[in-house]
């Protein structure tokens, strides 16, 4: 008869490494496209977020994640209990890593204005052109500040002063964009808050079974008088 607890504990340790491998791939090969010249608005305001964002933590989080995995293969190889323990720790600490880079992603939303602003003033003209013309506007806050870039959105000053600044498009377009990741590295935090349950639960019936085991032995050993 197969363990329940024990199975569980399985499945939710393989989503586990899983979700690492999800991680370190994402920022490995976000980080080294992310510097690529854009051919649109929107890769460039999507690389230009990327930018911002804590790779070298995540790649971090991710190595600590199959740290973690490493050691929950002895706790489910063995019935030992200190392997187990010790795996716990390991999971809630990944999970505080990582809920502490989804709570930096979820803080640069809250100032996205000031943020983007200062990326959009570092920028050529070229790349603040091909965001004027993807998101129809002129300028950052306004046509005149900073001044447009003139291409076929914003041509003239007559027909920027009519047009919006990029800084509702944009901070629009990042907090959506940013939401969605943050929202998934805390789901990644969830995985981890069922691992630490399924332990906990595992932890619960190997202790049982060891004060059973006791109990047998115990037992045993006064038959044999």
């Amino acid at each position: 008869m197969v363990n329940k607890v024990l199975a569980a504990f399985i499945g939710v340790d393989i989503f586990f490494v899983a979700t690492g491998a999800l991680i370190l791939g994402f920022s490995v090969i976000v980080q080294n496209t992310c510097f690529d010249p854009p051919t649109d608005g929107d890769m460039a305001a999507r690389d230009l977020l990327y930018r911002q964002f804590p790779f070298s933590a995540g790649i971090g989080n991710a190595i600590f994640t199959f740290i973690t995995f490493a050691c929950t293969l002895p706790a489910l190889a063995t019935n030992s209990r200190t392997w187990l323990k010790a795996s716990l720790f390991l999971v809630v600490v990944d999970a505080i890593f990582t809920l502490a880079i989804g709570l930096q992603l979820w803080i640069l939303t809250l100032r996205i204005k000031d943020t983007y602003f200062n990326i959009w003033i570092s920028q050529t003209p070229e790349v603040q052109g091909l965001m004027q013309t993807a998101f129809q506007c002129c300028g950052y806050f306004n046509s005149t500040s900073p001044a447009f870039h003139t291409d076929a959105t914003c041509p003239s000053p007559a027909t920027a002063a009519l047009m919006t600044g990029c800084v509702t498009p944009l901070s629009r377009f990042s907090n959506t964009f940013i939401d969605n990741i943050f929202t998934a590295v805390f789901g990644v935090v969830g995985v981890d808050a069922v691992l630490v349950i399924a332990a906990l639960c595992l932890l619960k019936e190997r202790k049982e079974m060891e004060r059973y085991r006791h109990i047998d032995e115990k037992n045993g050993s006064r038959g044999t008088f």
